[in-house]
């Protein structure tokens, strides 16, 4: 059985590959790692990562920070404290005044998506969409291994007045009760599956008795980063033994994955993860950005795609890279995206084109890109709502002037003459009411 071991940029000197990664790598490693939260562990790294291939290999870029990943003047600042062996507080104060210039929490997480319950804030809550809550527990506010690209940067990077947590399971319980519309529980952090079995059940047990509830989701990385957390940790069996009393009690149980690159799902120990979830009833899907120097590409996404297909996992979404922190490192243009997705999903069988995307999570909900259209000599990308802050936008078509450069929605003109888009308005009178 493999123990867990954990590294950081402190003690990258232990970790057994310790001798392959450059002595110039490393520095980069701890210098990016003041502003963005690095974490790897000794699956990772004796799995997943080709070491004859660093620092190209997408599975090394995944999961250790590169110099491109701040802006250069950025990178100079911190690296030069770093070098100079500078003190911890001065570091420490160099990277917060960076980070809060980086979009912490992008698409009104804190301003619109924390809801209230008699006049009081529910801090580590969010309901954005009227059926869907998000549940952060306190416990789980780290992952086995951090993600370069992690849109929640902020929430392992000490900012604890941008931290999304709560541990008051009866909170969430009473605001479920006042909410009957909502139908969907998402437990995401951090990962909720570095928490033990105990603490799950804390979380998840109370709401087996609300019957509005029907689905709940667990958001996970460990089938990637730790998969032994289904198979072979002390309490991997009562883990697997509560997924089934949780379907069996008539939600759906839905554990979400979040899985970047096709390498992920081929070790043995994954796939053996993989097919004991499968056998509690529970259903995996899978989610993922498309990401710039780990996998724009066709190969990889069809690739990955076929393999979740043969293991029973559902392709759920390919996201778009987030408008915060790194994201002009690893942002694809969305012409290019939806080049990538259409050719993949072309190659696919109907059983896999459950897949959506590539979409946009922002401020006014998840907006996909559907297409490129040429109408009336002009050419538009035709974007649609496929799930949204108001229920009605919902399903809707619109347009956006054609650009080969633009990676989001705020870089987006509307088609056809019009001066704004039709949720604009609407949008701007939620913000004044912050």
């Amino acid at each position: 059985m493999l123990k867990y071991r954990s590294y950081a940029a402190h003690n990258l000197h232990t970790l057994p590959q310790y001798g392959e990664i450059p002595e110039e790598q490393l520095h980069v490693v701890k210098t990016v790692a003041a502003v963005y939260p690095f974490r790897v562990n000794n699956y990772v790294t004796e799995n997943l990562i080709d070491w004859s291939n660093i620092p190209d290999d997408p599975m090394f870029r995944l999961s250790f920070p590169q110099s491109e990943m701040l802006d250069p003047v950025d990178f100079e600042r911190i690296s030069e404290l770093v070098r100079r062996e500078a003190e911890p507080e001065a570091i420490q104060q160099a990277a917060r005044e960076i980070q809060l210039l980086q979009n912490p929490n992008p698409a009104g997480q804190m301003e619109l998506n924390t809801p209230r319950m008699n006049g009081d804030f529910l801090h580590g809550i969010q309901h954005k969409y009227r059926e869907s809550v998000l549940f952060f527990p306190s416990e789980a506010q780290v992952c086995h291994a951090y993600c370069t690209y992690c849109f929640r940067w902020p929430q392992f990077s000490g900012l604890e007045n941008l931290k999304f947590a709560n541990n008051d399971i009866n909170l969430l319980v009473n605001y479920l009760q006042e909410h009957p519309e909502v139908k969907d529980i998402i437990f995401t952090g951090g990962d909720p599956m570095v928490m033990n079995t105990g603490l799950i059940k804390k979380y998840i047990k109370p709401l087996l008795n609300i019957p509005t509830v029907r689905t709940i989701r667990i958001g996970t990385k460990a089938l990637s980063w730790w998969p032994h957390r289904f198979t072979s940790d002390h309490d991997s069996d009562e883990l697997l033994h509560f997924f089934e009393e949780v379907v069996s009690s008539g939600k759906h149980l839905a554990i979400m994955a979040h899985i970047s690159h096709p390498r992920e799902i081929e070790t043995s120990i994954a796939i053996d993860a993989v097919r004991r979830i499968r056998s509690t009833g529970a259903v995996i899907r899978s989610q993922s950005p498309i990401v710039r120097h780990i996998n724009d590409d066709v190969g990889t996404w069809e690739t990955m795609w076929q393999k979740q297909l043969q293991e029973g996992i559902i392709p759920y979404y390919m996201f778009l890279e987030r408008d915060t922190g790194a994201k002009h490192y690893f942002e694809v243009p969305l012409a290019q995206a939806v080049e990538i997705f259409n050719s993949a999903y072309q190659k696919m069988s109907g059983l896999g084109r459950t897949v959506r995307g590539p979409s946009m999570s922002c401020s006014p909900g998840k907006i996909i890109v559907e297409d490129i259209l040429e109408i009336n000599g002009e050419k538009i990308f035709a974007l649609k709502f496929t799930q949204s802050r108001n229920p009605e936008w919902t399903n809707k078509l619109f347009f956006a002037e054609y650009s080969e450069t633009a990676s989001w929605l705020d870089d987006l003109v509307p088609a056809f003459g019009h001066e704004e888009f039709f949720f604009e308005k609407e949008m701007e009178a939620l913000y004044s009411y912050c």
